[in-house]
C-alpha cells in the first residue's frame, strides 16, 4: 500500500474518503450522444490517464459506459488545480464543468469543480493497460475490469442474456420459482455433492446438484409450467467447461414430452442469437456456428452400435466393457468419460458447425427419463451439443413411482460417488400422481460462452473458484501485466 501518498493527500486536502455521494448528471456514453458545447455536466469515474502542461493538463476518466476527457487549468480551478496535479491514475474523482471541443475535435469537460471521491492506495501495476495474466485476471476480477473494459461488457451482456431467457419463458406463461439450495438428499442429477452439517437440526445437508426433484414436486402440486434460473454445485474437477459452482436454467411443462422441449430449446437459443447478433450464423472460436432450424438429430444408441457394437439390450457393465475394450480404457468408465467419448465421436463423424441433439439414450443411464413405448431399453431424452460442447439435457419425465424407485435403487448400486440415499419424499409425491411432463436443463455459463465467443467458463463467471493462495500471499502477490 502506498500510504505515503495517501497521507500527503489527507494532510493537504482532507480525508479522501469523506464524500458520501456525488451527483452525476450523465454517464460517458450519454455525454457523447447528447453533446452540446457549453452544456454544463457533472461526471464521476476512474482516472485512467493524465498529462500535465505547466498550468494546465488533460486527463481521461472512465465509467461503466466509456471514457471522457477533462481539461484542467489553474485559472479555472484555482487552488483545486494543485489537487489535480497530485491525483494518481486509478483515483476516482468527480468533475463539473462545461463541454467543449478541442482542436482535434475531442469532446471534453472543462473542469470548474473537482472533488476526490476515493483515493487509490495500492499502485496499479506498471503497464496495467491490457492485463493478460490469467491468474491475476480471474483472482482479481476487479483489476481485470479496470484494465480491460471489454471484460465488463461480457458480463453486462451476460446479464442481458439472462433477462432475455426470463422474458422468453414468461411470455410462454411459465412461472419463475425458487427451490431449496440445501438438500437432505443429493438428487436430480449424477454428481458428487458438497456436504455440510446443519447444527440446529443436527443433520447432514448437501448443496444442490440440481433443482429437478423439487421442481417436479410443483407439477404434482398443480403448477403446470415452472422454471428456475438456479445456482447448483458439484464437488468435481475444474476445466475450461466446468466450474464447481454454476448457473442452470431448468424448466418443466406438464402434458408435453421431450419433442416439445427440442422445439422450445431451438426457439430459445435462436432468439438469443438473433437478439445479440442479428443473425443465426455466429462465430465461436474461429468457427462459424449455424443455428438455422431444424438442428441435427443423432442417435446415441445408433452411434454406439456402429462404433462399439453396443446394442440397446446391453447392461451398463456390458456397454462399458465394449467401449473400454475398443479404446483400451479401464473398465470402470465414468459418465464424464462417456460424454467425452460422445463429444469426440460427434466431432469426428458429424458437422460441428451445426447444433446437434443426441437422442436415444439407454434406460440404465437415464434414471429420471420415461422409456419409449415401443422400446423399454431406450428413453425419450436428448442432450444438446453446440461446438462440440454439451449444453442442455431434456427428457419426458418418468412419473411412475414404482419404476422410479426401482431406477433409484439400481442407480445407487452402480454410482460409487453418490450418497447412498433415496429421496423418499419425492417418491411419495409421485404416488399422488404427477401429470405427463417434459423437463429441460440448460447450462447458462456455457450458453453465454458460445453466444459471446469466450473460450473458457472462467471468462463468463465473475469470480470463478480458484485454488486459494498460500497464507500471506494475498497481500504480496505479483500482478504481471503487459501492454
Amino acid at each position: 500500500m502506498n500510504l505515503e501518498k495517501f497521507n500527503k493527500i489527507k494532510e493537504s486536502y482532507g480525508n479522501p474518503f469523506a464524500e458520501t455521494s456525488f451527483h452525476k448528471s450523465l454517464n460517458a456514453n450519454e455525454i457523447h450522444e447528447s453533446f452540446q458545447e457549453d452544456k454544463v455536466v457533472s461526471f464521476a469515474g476512474r482516472l485512467i490517464s493524465k498529462r500535465e502542461h505547466g498550468k494546465s493538463g488533460f486527463a481521461h476518466l472512465r465509467d461503466h459506459t466509456g471514457k471522457i476527457q477533462m481539461f484542467a487549468q489553474k485559472n479555472t480551478l484555482n487552488e483545486k488545480f494543485d489537487l489535480f496535479k497530485d491525483l494518481d491514475v486509478g483515483d476516482i474523482i468527480g468533475v463539473k464543468g462545461k463541454l467543449f471541443l478541442t482542436r482535434t475535435g475531442e469532446q471534453t469537460i472543462l473542469a470548474e469543480e473537482l472533488v476526490l471521491l476515493s483515493k487509490i492506495v495500492r499502485v496499479l501495476p506498471e503497464k496495467w493497460h491490457g492485463l493478460k495474466d490469467v491468474e491475476v485476471r480471474y483472482r482479481q476480477r476487479y483489476l481485470d475490469m479496470v484494465a480491460n473494459p471489454q471484460v465488463a461488457d461480457v458480463f453486462i451482456k451476460r446479464s442481458k442474456i439472462v433477462c432475455a431467457v426470463r422474458k422468453f419463458f414468461e411470455d410462454k406463461a411459465y412461472l419463475e420459482v425458487e427451490t431449496p439450495m440445501l438438500h437432505h438428499v443429493a438428487g436430480g442429477a449424477a454428481g458428487r455433492p458438497f456436504k455440510t452439517h446443519h447444527n440446529a437440526t443436527d443433520s447432514d445437508v448437501y448443496l444442490r446438484i440440481a433443482p429437478e426433484l423439487y421442481l417436479k414436486r410443483l407439477l404434482v402440486g398443480g403448477l403446470e409450467r415452472v422454471y428456475e434460473i438456479n445456482r447448483s454445485f458439484r464437488n468435481e474437477g475444474v476445466s475450461t467447461k466446468h466450474n464447481p459452482e454454476f448457473t442452470m436454467l431448468e424448466a418443466y411443462c406438464a402434458y408435453q414430452n421431450f419433442e416439445y422441449m427440442m422445439d422450445l430449446c431451438e426457439e430459445l437459443v435462436c432468439s438469443l442469437a438473433e437478439e445479440l447478433h442479428g443473425t443465426l450464423k455466429i462465430n465461436y472460436q474461429d468457427r462459424q456456428i449455424d443455428f438455422t432450424r431444424p438442428w441435427q438429430r443423432i442417435s446415441f444408441a445408433g452411434l454406439f452400435k456402429d462404433e462399439f457394437g453396443v446394442v440397446d439390450t446391453d447392461t451398463q457393465d456390458e456397454v462399458f466393457a465394449k467401449v473400454a475394450q475398443k479404446l483400451t480404457l479401464p473398465k470402470g468408465l465414468t459418465r464424464t468419460q462417456i460424454m467425452n467419448i460422445i463429444e469426440e465421436l460427434i466431432e469426428k463423424k458429424f458437422p460441428i458447425d451445426k447444433p446437434a441433439f443426441i437422442t436415444d439414450f439407454f434406460t440404465w443411464s437415464s434414471p429420471l427419463s420415461k422409456a419409449k413405448k415401443d422400446n423399454p431399453n431406450v428413453v425419450e431424452r436428448f442432450e444438446l451439443f453446440i461446438a462440440g460442447m454439451e449444453l442442455a439435457n431434456a427428457y419426458s419425465e418418468l412419473n411412475d413411482p414404482v419404476e422410479q424407485e426401482s431406477r433409484f435403487t439400481r442407480q445407487l448400486a452402480v454410482e460409487e460417488e453418490l450418497p447412498k440415499k433415496i429421496d423418499t419424499d419425492f417418491l411419495v409425491a409421485l404416488q399422488y400422481a404427477m401429470p405427463p411432463a417434459a423437463g429441460l436443463g440448460i447450462g447458462i455459463d456455457r450458453l453465454v460462452m458460445i453466444l459471446l465467443d469466450q473460450p473458457s467458463i472462467r471468462d463468463v463467471v465473475l469470480f470463478p473458484l480458484l485454488k486459494p493462495l498460500k497464507e500471506n500471499d494475498a497481500d504480496t502477490q505479483d500482478t504481471h501485466c503487459v501492454e
